[in-house]
């Protein structure tokens, strides 16, 4: 898929006050809250999250538009420890989903999903991380 957005759930998120957020809200503009079906996780002091089938699993968040994508996507895929330079399987994998904006509107966009086991991991029920 070829798309400039993007889903944060994490710690990407505009609330948050670490480097990468403040990158990204830099190279993108907020386009609105919204959710896609998936289930939340904590993985350590961040979020790993999940596409799911079931329509009543939500993870919470933010869509950003990309002002230069191949740029931005270079510098978080680091972050997010996608590439060769990272242990395989990588932490996370960049996937589309549907994302259901606040405002209505549906879109496709990017998200980082977590890549790994998520059984032995405690699930963040109400599908915010900031919340």
């Amino acid at each position: 898929m070829n798309s400039d957005y993007l889903f944060v759930y994490g710690t990407l998120q505009k609330d948050m006050d670490n480097d990468m957020s403040k990158f990204l809200s830099k190279h993108a503009v907020l386009v609105a809250k919204g959710y896609f079906h998936g289930k939340l996780y904590k993985v350590s002091w961040f979020p790993g999250a999940i596409i799911s089938s079931n329509a009543l699993d939500k993870v919470y968040g933010s869509v950003f538009k990309l002002i230069n994508s191949e740029t931005v996507f270079k510098v978080l895929d680091d972050y997010e420890g996608i590439g060769e330079n990272y242990p395989k399987p990588n932490l996370y994998k960049k996937d589309t989903v549907t994302a259901y904006l606040d405002n209505g509107l549906t879109l496709k966009t990017w998200v980082y999903i977590y890549n790994h086991r998520v059984t032995d991991l405690e699930q963040i029920i109400s599908g915010d991380f900031l919340n």
